[in-house]
């Protein structure tokens, strides 16, 4: 018995380490359609795009990553500022909170980085 489920263990470990599903090929093609579409800084291609593909902005922008940047700062490293603000609302930021403790003399106590 002992020997059966070592065997079974073993032979059910690939399936339990697996680390992501792969994409979809009409996933991958809707996704590059929507990073070159945010590059071109075309409102109306952009527009379109995200029409077509029915894209959820809430709940796409903040998980879209294209060639391993944000798509804020992608749209924004290629250019595309136009599409970067329109964007910008969904884009996930970070906030820091800088606190020092009795000291007048500094005027940045809080200091907030998007």
């Amino acid at each position: 018995m002992k020997k059966l489920l070592t065997i079974a263990a073993i032979a059910l470990a690939p399936l339990a380490f697996s680390s992501q599903a792969a994409m979809s090929p009409q996933m991958e093609k809707t996704l590059v359609a929507v990073c070159k579409a945010g590059a071109s800084n075309n409102m109306v291609e952009f527009s379109s795009t995200l029409r077509e593909y029915r894209i959820n902005k809430q709940r796409v922008f903040p998980r879209l990553v294209c060639n391993d940047q944000s798509f804020h700062q992608f749209a924004l490293s290629n250019g595309a500022d136009r599409t970067a603000a329109k964007i910008a609302p969904y884009a996930l930021g970070t906030v820091t909170i800088k606190d020092i403790a009795m000291n007048y003399g500094d005027q940045d106590i809080l200091a907030v980085n998007f």
